[in-house]
């Protein structure tokens, strides 16, 4: 079938589209830039380029009928913000479109009441992207289950591999973290460290869109958690690089106002987003209705991104 996925030059259309590819489809690729994909693939040449700058189109009122006058089969959003904008594309594409599959994120649950968390659980998002996501969910399965709109949403978790900067122990980006472990130096965490992280890695959230395009009456109409099989806690996570690095953590757990006071102000910021979240997210529905089984654990998927950053010189 013909597959239109707009932002496929990302971390997940990076591996997602040599999936489609391979599959059989024809893949048409909606982007703002022709930046090349993290990894190469010769399934990239086969692909069609289609240059768009959403924010101007949306504004102009053409994104949506550009998108459908491609005449695809399947539509696959990884790049929708808002609610505005979700509406934009969903009444371009109505009555025009076999599947419609939209990229979320774990941020639209907030805080957890249980865990692991299912999809099924209340939603309690703050912060604007974790309420605007929520928002989209709300609205697309509505839009599936009431007005027979046939859409899908998959929920990412902190989405890791080679090429981008990692969710690290300390529950922010910044790779200088990995750096103290792997020399035994000491490493404070907020609290006791016991708050929590959901890594997955790029190529099993393409999985999880690969499968569910291939299973239309299980996918149609539901939300998916897409996330490794099990979260970690902070003191954990650090605890675990270390002994990879042949190390044993020298950690300290400090309170939150005072451990935020000795980090640079931005890691303070991605620190408590992640930390009030502390996600957990169970897979249990995307296996029994997808058949998702990632190939990565956390600890796994982090590896080999820290790898690909420290050939670099970037650990």
């Amino acid at each position: 079938m013909r597959v239109v996925i707009i932002g496929g030059n990302g971390h997940v259309g990076t591996y997602l589209v040599p999936r489609l590819v391979e599959a059989g489809h024809e893949v048409i690729n909606v982007s703002r830039q022709q930046s090349q994909p993290y990894r190469p693939n010769a399934a990239w040449k086969s692909v069609q380029q289609i240059t768009i700058d959403r924010v101007t189109a949306e504004a102009a009122g053409t994104f949506g009928p550009r998108v459908a006058a491609l005449r695809p089969a399947i539509v696959i959003d990884m790049i929708c913000f808002t609610l505005e904008s979700a509406r934009h594309i969903v009444e371009a594409l109505r009555g025009r479109v076999n599947h419609f599959l939209h990229c979320g994120t774990i941020w639209v649950h907030g805080p957890s009441a249980q865990v692991p968390t299912t999809e099924e659980q209340s939603r309690q998002p703050f912060g604007e992207y974790g309420i605007q996501k929520a928002a989209i969910e709300a609205y697309l399965l509505e839009q599936a289950r009431s007005y027979n709109f046939p859409a899908t949403v998959l929920h990412p978790g902190h989405i890791v591999g080679p090429g981008w900067n990692i969710v690290n122990p300390q529950g922010n980006l910044n790779p200088k973290v990995f750096g103290r472990l792997a020399r035994g130096e000491e490493l404070t965490l907020p609290n006791l460290g016991m708050e929590t992280v959901h890594h997955v890695h790029a190529d099993d959230v393409a999985q999880a869109f690969a499968l569910a395009t291939g299973r239309w009456s299980n996918a149609v109409g539901e939300s998916f958690h897409v996330v490794s099989p099990a979260a970690l806690t902070l003191r954990g996570y650090a605890q675990s690089m270390a002994a990879w690095y042949g190390q044993s953590a020298n950690l300290r757990f400090v309170p939150w106002e005072e451990w935020r006071a000795s980090v640079p102000e931005q890691d303070a910021a991605a620190t408590w987003d992640h930390i009030a979240h502390s996600p957990n997210c169970s897979i249990g529905k995307a296996q029994r209705l997808l058949g998702y089984q990632p190939r990565y654990s956390s600890l796994q998927a982090v590896r080999e991104a820290v790898e690909w950053l420290q050939e670099r010189g970037q650990i």
